[in-house]
């Protein structure tokens, strides 16, 4: 995750590549996706086109924040020059509801919603906005995190095998006939 940043393209679908990204944000098309932080508190991420002067636009995961700050943060379209992790989209499940593109509230990001909402087209990867100096909206840490569970789960099966050996073995020798 330290490596260093590649210049951004729209051709770019690597997960977890980090680019850097000159251009500036549309906040007039800015969404609001329903998640929750770390802690398991509701909110938004704040999801907001980011304009490139060689057509490159693309979603930009600025970060969360709680839901009562929904609309009060700070909002600069200067030019500016981003870096941050390259991700595929979350995809809609069954469980997922459909997204209120009239309050602007969004549970999954659907590239045929985000078009009519935003009259753009972008690609099926948004790019998590490394931490910044402000703290609302807060990006989240991305982290591989690769569990190794195997002590784990040698214990549970060897447990399991030899409880099966002691029922075997006492209920043999409870119906053996002498």
């Amino acid at each position: 995750m330290e490596s260093s940043p590649v210049q951004y393209s729209y051709n770019i679908k690597k997960n977890y590549q980090r680019v850097s990204i000159s251009g500036r944000y549309d906040f007039k098309n800015q969404m609001y996706l329903y998640s929750l932080n770390d802690k398991g508190q509701p909110g938004f991420d704040i999801i907001t086109p980011f304009m490139t002067s060689n057509e490159n636009d693309v979603l930009i995961n600025r970060g969360w924040v709680k839901k009562k700050f929904k609309n009060n943060f700070e909002t600069n379209s200067s030019p500016i020059n981003i870096t941050g992790l390259l991700r595929r989209a979350n995809r809609k499940n069954l469980f997922t509801p459909d997204n209120n593109l009239k309050e602007n509230i969004w549970f999954s990001i659907n590239l045929d919603d985000v078009h009519k909402f935003t009259g753009k087209k972008f690609n099926a990867f948004i790019v998590y906005l490394e931490d910044q100096k402000i703290n609302i909206p807060k990006p989240k840490k991305i982290t591989i995190d690769v569990p190794n569970n195997h002590l784990k789960y040698a214990i549970t099966w060897y447990s399991i095998s030899i409880s099966i050996l002691f029922y075997y073995l006492y209920f043999r020798k409870k119906n053996e006939i002498f």
